[in-house]
């Protein structure tokens, strides 16, 4: 079993920027790969990014690429999700996941264990 903690949302203007972090602990050596999604009420849960660890890959969606950045410690138990120029439309609950399985995904279904989330809220 792996537990993540999500920390770092809050309220930030259009523009600024906010650093999630996400911890691991129990069997964090099982994972593969760290995805963070985000969701507003209502709606699914969205995929923004993951770091694939065995090869340091990083996958973006366009809605946030260029602005966030996925990253790991070297210890690969805390995770990282630098949010830059801010906007409105950013503004949701942002999870992370874990996954222990082989290669990537951007599908929530496909991740095997989940943070509860940490809330962000951009101002306009």
């Amino acid at each position: 079993q792996v537990q993540l903690v999500e920390s770092g949302g809050g309220l930030v203007q259009a523009g600024g920027a906010l650093r999630l972090s996400c911890a691991a602990s129990g069997q964090s050596w099982d994972i593969e790969s760290v995805g963070w999604f985000r969701q507003v009420p209502g709606k699914e849960r969205t995929w923004l990014a993951t770091i694939q660890m065995s090869y340091g890959t990083m996958y973006y969606s366009d809605s946030v690429k260029g602005r966030f950045t996925v990253s790991a410690n070297d210890d690969k138990k805390t995770f990282f999700l630098q949010m830059n120029d801010l906007k409105a439309e950013d503004t949701a609950k942002y999870y992370c996941a874990a996954r222990s399985g082989g290669g990537w995904s951007e599908k929530a279904m496909q991740y095997d264990y989940w943070g509860r989330g940490t809330q962000v809220t951009v101002s306009s």
